[in-house]
């Protein structure tokens, strides 16, 4: 049977979205997989649009980026947003490959973002081989 995967990015840094995806896609489509891609506003959307699709899928990744900046708007949603990702992954028992850059600044971000959504995928892949 052949597995369905979804990616839920965040599409608020778009260059950085974009080599997230695209890196995701390159280690999902090696390998002939069904993908569907959501895109949502910020990071702290993504959990809930997995939540929604939880029955549809067998395996999630979401991406996305979070720079900190000088409040403290970046410990709150980069917090609920990787706890709900976890809660949600050990509820449902289905792996989310955990995308999501967190950096300091746009251009740490930016050189993240050409390895993270690889291995985000990865880490799905392995789960569900090893599972």
């Amino acid at each position: 049977m052949k597995k369905k995967f979804l990616i839920v990015a965040s599409d608020y840094y778009k260059d950085i979205t974009k080599n997230l995806i695209s890196n995701s896609l390159k280690k999902l489509k090696s390998i002939k997989r069904n993908i569907t891609i959501i895109k949502v506003p910020g990071t702290f959307e993504i959990p809930v649009v997995i939540s929604k699709n939880l029955k549809r899928f067998d395996g999630f990744i979401a991406l996305g980026c979070v720079i900190k900046g000088q409040t403290p708007h970046f410990d709150f949603i980069c917090n609920a947003t990787f706890i709900s990702l976890s809660d949600l992954s050990t509820k449902s028992k289905k792996p989310i490959g955990n995308g999501i850059i967190t950096a300091l600044n746009i251009s740490q971000a930016k050189k993240r973002s050409h390895v993270k959504g690889e291995e985000a995928a990865n880490a799905v892949l392995e789960v569900i081989k090893n599972g």
